[in-house]
């Protein structure tokens, strides 16, 4: 697989009149940057090949090549990483605007892609990853029942978010990122991604882990998100295989409906002094020999 990795602002400077002790102060800050990009899709048998405008995200410049292979993989359009034959920023831009912003994904000829089956508008807004969908049903995908028998503890859980704002690099100089972190069984730090979408953050997780492994697998991992469980981040983290996910706020009603179809252990509003389990608790403080649904 031939990856381009490309350069990125993540963070822009800008000026402030801060309110303060009854005094405005001129200051300067920062902003957590934030642009489109464009995903075009290649496909097809080798002397045939398409292209497929798939989708435009608002997403935070950087790590890029992980955000567009996680969102296939999520997506259901890929299976392995041995699908995507190239990743690299497309030459063919009709302004300076969209240099950097459009990327162009190549399919090994034997993935079958049905363009007419792609229900998604060409534009998602960075809040809401499903906002594109063309109905409720195509925001479905097929996800198995998880069956995976990882124990956390308690501590763990509540030291999560700990560690994980203590690597928000961006969101400690602009408090304006999501963040998703993957940590090990032990409730280790493996990796984590930011962006201004909290589904981007997610994919580009997931992504990471596709295309360079962690030294734990997804499976056999958890993952903690800095905001609210939406449908979204369970139907993709399901997809992924994760057995359990941490949220530091609330989740959504379809979100526990979702954990409890596919038995997944969520959690939510996840403090110093406790949590909350909506479903798959038995995930959650000593090892068993045996889970079940």
């Amino acid at each position: 697989m031939y990856i381009y990795r490309m350069s990125s602002m993540r963070v822009e400077a800008t000026s402030i009149k801060k309110y303060s002790d009854q005094q405005y102060q001129s200051k300067p800050d920062l902003l957590a940057v934030e642009e489109p990009l464009e995903l075009r899709l290649g496909y097809g048998e080798e002397y045939n090949r398409k292209e497929q405008k798939l989708m435009v995200t608002m997403r935070t410049p950087g790590n890029d090549e992980e955000l567009v292979a996680g969102f296939l993989y999520t997506e259901g359009i890929i299976s392995v990483a041995a699908d995507i034959l190239s990743i690299k920023p497309c030459s063919r831009v009709e302004s300076e605007e969209e240099r950097g912003n459009v990327i162009r994904v190549e399919l090994h000829p034997g993935v079958k892609f049905d363009s007419a089956s792609v229900q998604r508008n060409f534009y998602m807004t960075s809040s809401c990853g499903v906002c594109g969908k063309s109905s409720i049903a195509s925001v479905q995908q097929s996800c198995e029942v998880i069956s995976n028998v990882l124990k956390v503890s308690e501590m763990s859980i509540m030291d999560a978010p700990r560690q994980l704002r203590a690597e928000q690099n961006v969101f400690e100089h602009t408090g304006g990122l999501h963040a998703a972190g993957l940590f090990s069984e032990s409730g280790k730090l493996i990796r984590l991604r930011e962006d201004v979408g909290r589904h981007n953050a997610l994919d580009k997780l997931i992504g990471s882990s596709l295309l360079e492994p962690a030294s734990v697998a997804l499976e056999n991992a958890f993952i903690l998100v800095s905001g609210r469980a939406s449908f979204e981040l369970v139907q993709k983290a399901a997809v992924a295989h994760v057995p359990i996910l941490l949220a530091v706020g609330a989740p959504s009603s379809l979100a526990v409906n979702l954990a409890k179809q596919i038995n997944m252990t969520l959690v939510g509003f996840i403090k110093s002094g406790g949590f909350n389990i909506y479903h798959g608790e038995k995930r959650v403080g000593e090892k068993l020999e045996h889970f079940k649904h």
